[in-house]
């Protein structure tokens, strides 16, 4: 095991973003745990992300880590040094953010499903790629909406359930966090650049997340966990795990304690 990639807001935090917080409102000190013991065995952990740069470069800087993957995989930064994976979308006088704003698809959408998608405030602001939304919408549907109106280069992305809502959205039976981002960019393919600058072997990593976006990565890594708590707010994804076969594993730890279980197991298997 060389490099553990692993999800914060809903897999390495607990509740409320808590890096200490435990599900039921418990202190807990088993993320942390699961980051030292990663540590004492000179495995790197890469932060992957939805978060914007500024704050997961931050995020992997208290890890003592030099890499992180940012706003659900548009980059990597590695020492420094920003790797844009964003295609022919290119940030330059305006950001990518602006650009996809400019080009009239988060009002197009946000204007469509009125009642069931908002920005998901106050996370949304000062980003350089994706447009950070919430709500509850078919992504499928979505992104064909999206092409019929000339925004085939964009795509819709669910990155996991949310707590935060508004009063607009308080029928609706559960929020997901959505990102608008350029068509090709995930976080599958931000785990696979970092390995190819490193000189990984994907079966030599691991990941860990809680949503269908980190369950795409399960393809580019030796082993993926999905923590308890995943499965316990989406409980569709258990289909979803059904179909990588024993690459993916479910985790009975919730959280930073679902993190610290799939890192404890994979170095005792591999020692």
């Amino acid at each position: 095991m060389r490099c553990l990639y692993v999800d914060m807001d809903g897999t390495l935090l607990g509740p409320g973003g808590g890096f200490f917080a435990g599900p039921d409102g418990e202190v807990t000190l088993l993320g942390a745990r699961a980051i030292e013991a990663c540590l004492r065995a000179d495995v790197e952990v890469v932060v992957m992300s939805g978060r914007r740069r500024s704050i997961a470069v931050e995020d992997a800087r208290l890890f003592g880590q030099g890499a992180c993957i940012f706003e659900i995989g548009a980059g990597v930064v590695l020492e420094g040094e920003t790797h844009w994976l964003t295609g022919s979308w290119r940030p330059g006088d305006h950001t990518i953010h602006a650009q996809i704003a400019e080009s009239g698809a988060p009002q197009l959408l946000l204007e469509e499903y009125s009642g069931c998608l908002e920005e998901h405030a106050p996370w949304h602001t000062g980003r350089e790629v994706s447009h950070l939304l919430r709500g509850l919408v078919d992504t499928s549907e979505a992104n064909a909406f999206l092409a019929e109106h000339g925004h085939e280069g964009l795509e819709l992305t669910n990155n996991g359930a949310v707590r935060r809502r508004s009063p607009a959205l308080a029928e609706l039976p559960e929020v997901h966090a959505y990102h608008l981002r350029p068509r090709g960019v995930s976080k599958a393919n931000a785990v696979a650049a970092h390995q190819r600058m490193r000189g990984y072997a994907p079966s030599d990593c691991v990941a860990v997340g809680d949503s269908r976006e980190d369950l795409a990565v399960a393809a580019t890594v030796g082993a993926f966990w999905l923590v308890a708590n995943a499965i316990e707010r989406e409980p569709s994804l258990r289909d979803a795990v059904n179909g990588h076969g024993d690459k993916v594993r479910v985790a009975e730890g919730a959280h930073g304690a679902g993190v610290y279980e799939a890192v404890m197991s994979t170095l005792a298997e591999r020692r």
